[in-house]
């Protein structure tokens, strides 16, 4: 997503000053560390919590999150750190850029996925009823979409059709060529920014509406209490979206086809989008079952360790 930022004529300027960006991202890149390193501890084994079938995708979302949060987000901390000036090697630029847009796609993609699911594990639950509705409708689309995200990024960063240059004055020290294809821009635009986008907004609306009218027309307390988690943690997921995802989106197809007038705009909700990463844990820990009892037996576990290891000492 930096490839937002990477106008040299601009770079040297920036709206917000490195510094800012710098103490920012920091401030909120350690606990979001922590928080999701928790959450996908608790999700991965908690027997009950791993055997949901609405926690799979959460799970992904988390790893991409965490990975992007060890590669990406320490790397742009020390661009700003070294106030611009840090030279790179191309193949460490390449690497860069490339994690940064497929983990950006690759997250943005599942989550627009996961609103979708959502409605299937709610209101149509015999399409996953057994093994082989479950393969079609619920671990399938994931893979594809991981699989997309990898080999689609691979050709167009790893193997480009044209000569890539290299600009260590940016954030992402490498020029994509491909950028300066029309049909290119426009495909990553729509069906990667945009369209995702509007998926995440109406399906969560579309949820919640449906809910709350199937709620009103059975009168069913057990079918709310079932269900009230699964919507609340969508619905918490998809305000992370709205503030910090949303916006951007919202500006750039005006970059795109308005030039640089709206340069400064675009920087700034450039990098208010980089905090959905960052807080998108947060949500996803909040909305653990039981989560004041996780965290008390946590923090026994860790009395219990630091009792246990002056024993072993004397020994």
């Amino acid at each position: 997503m930096s490839e937002g930022n990477n106008s040299s004529t601009h770079e040297s300027f920036p709206p917000i000053s490195y510094n800012v960006q710098f103490w920012s991202y920091l401030t909120v890149l350690i606990p979001s560390i922590i928080c999701s390193s928790f959450a996908l501890y608790q999700l991965i084994f908690d027997r009950t919590l791993r055997n949901s079938l609405h926690n799979h995708i959460i799970i992904i979302v988390l790893f991409v999150c965490l990975l992007c949060q060890l590669t990406v987000y320490p790397w742009t901390l020390g661009f700003y750190y070294f106030d611009g000036v840090w030279e790179r090697p191309l193949v460490f630029c390449t690497i860069w850029a490339f994690l940064d847009w497929v983990l950006y796609v690759w997250q943005t993609l599942l989550f627009a996925w996961a609103t979708i699911e959502r409605h299937i594990l709610i209101f149509h639950e015999s399409w996953v009823a057994t093994k082989k509705k479950r393969i079609f409708f619920h671990y399938l689309p994931p893979v594809i979409i991981t699989m997309y995200c990898i080999i689609y990024h691979v050709i167009i960063y790893i193997f480009p059709p044209c000569e890539n240059k290299y600009s260590t004055g940016n954030i992402v020290c490498v020029s994509f060529c491909i950028y300066r294809v029309t049909e290119y821009l426009l495909w990553d635009t729509v069906f990667h920014q945009s369209v995702p986008g509007l998926i995440i907004i109406m399906f969560s609306i579309g949820l919640l509406v449906r809910f709350i009218r199937q709620k009103i027309r059975m009168r069913q307390p057990v079918q709310w209490r079932k269900h009230r988690k699964m919507t609340v943690q969508l619905l918490a997921i998809t305000s992370i979206y709205l503030i910090f995802y949303f916006p951007y989106v919202s500006v750039v197809p005006l970059f795109f086809y308005g030039g640089e007038q709206y340069y400064n705009i675009q920087y700034i909700l450039s990098s208010l989008a980089y905090f959905m990463i960052l807080f998108l844990p947060f949500c996803c820990a909040f909305t653990l079952p039981d989560l004041h009892k996780r965290l008390r037996n946590l923090i026994k576990c860790g009395r219990r360790s630091q009792t246990i290891a002056p024993i072993h000492q004397a020994k």
